[in-house]
């Protein structure tokens, strides 16, 4: 199966503005990107009607990511409020752009971690429902779905694993939510990543990869054959976005613990990943 191939903004910069979306759009399609995905770290930071008219000159298909930094927590009686406005808006911005998507992890602010027993577990599952609900709602009578990350255990100690995504999200499932799977986290936390992306079947609504390293896809330990594979099997249709990161920007570098470079610059990076993961794909394509 021959899928899209995306890259996100964080790879070259953070917080994204409607100067630097320009320039990373018309890189990312000089590489061969088709699409590009734009994380909406605080609205108003670009203007999704901009995005759209630049794209649409570029041929390139926007997804829309969120980020749940601080102050944003579904979690915090404090701040739940602000965080489903927060999640409303980003649906409105998906809407804009066409993105039938919106991925992040929308559980509790991320790097927030605390230890539960069996039953603390339950409730705050009980409570991350409640919350997430409305949202559902918004984003379902608007064509789109959640799309929920399990991070690995540095980043929250809520929803790690795909099963643990299954089980907090199980009513909710089919209804506007589904599950973003990360190649980076599922290296992490699954025993199989394969497995977990079979586990997680027609609920995969988003895929982003990179190395196991954070860096490029392809010259890393990562099993890009058996991850395709589990994806076929499940008929994921959707494109494969590369997410990673600078070092090079303060902020993104540590949030998301970028302390070395992860390939000989951003440009690079991205243009590995793609001409590693088309080569699979066209190779697999022939052999099918």
């Amino acid at each position: 199966m021959q899928r899209q191939l995306g890259v996100n903004t964080w790879v070259w910069t953070s917080p994204l503005d409607d100067e630097a979306l320009l320039g990373i759009a018309r890189c990312a399609r000089g590489i061969g990107y088709e699409l590009l995905e734009l994380p909406v770290e605080s609205p108003g930071d670009w203007s999704p009607a901009l995005a759209v008219e630049r794209l649409g000159e570029l041929g390139m298909g926007a997804r829309v990511v969120g980020a749940m930094g601080a102050g944003r927590d579904l979690l915090d009686d404090a701040l739940r409020d602000a965080t489903q406005d927060y999640l409303r808006h980003c649906v409105d911005v998906a809407v804009t752009l066409g993105s039938p998507t919106v991925a992040g992890p929308f559980t509790a602010r991320t790097g927030r971690v605390w230890r539960m027993d069996a039953e603390e577990r339950a409730a705050t599952v009980a409570a991350l429902r409640l919350a997430l609900r409305p949202v559902v709602d918004y984003a379902a009578e608007r064509g789109v779905t959640l799309a929920i990350e399990p991070l690995n255990r540095y980043e929250t100690s809520l929803v790690n694993t795909v099963e643990q995504a299954l089980d907090a999200l199980e009513p909710l499932l089919g209804s506007g939510v589904g599950l973003a799977l990360d190649a980076y986290h599922l290296n992490i936390e699954e025993r199989s990543p394969a497995a977990a992306i079979r586990a997680a079947g027609s609920h995969v609504a988003v895929v982003q990869v990179c190395g196991n390293d954070r860096g490029p896809a392809g010259p890393d330990h990562t099993d890009w054959e058996a991850f395709l594979d589990a994806l076929d099997d499940i008929g994921y249709a959707g494109p494969l976005t590369l997410e990673s990161f600078t070092g090079d920007n303060d902020t993104i570098a540590t949030a998301a613990s970028i302390w070395r470079p992860l390939a000989e610059s951003q440009d690079e990076l991205a243009r590995i990943t793609l001409d590693f993961l088309t080569d699979l794909q066209q190779r697999r394509s022939r052999l099918s």
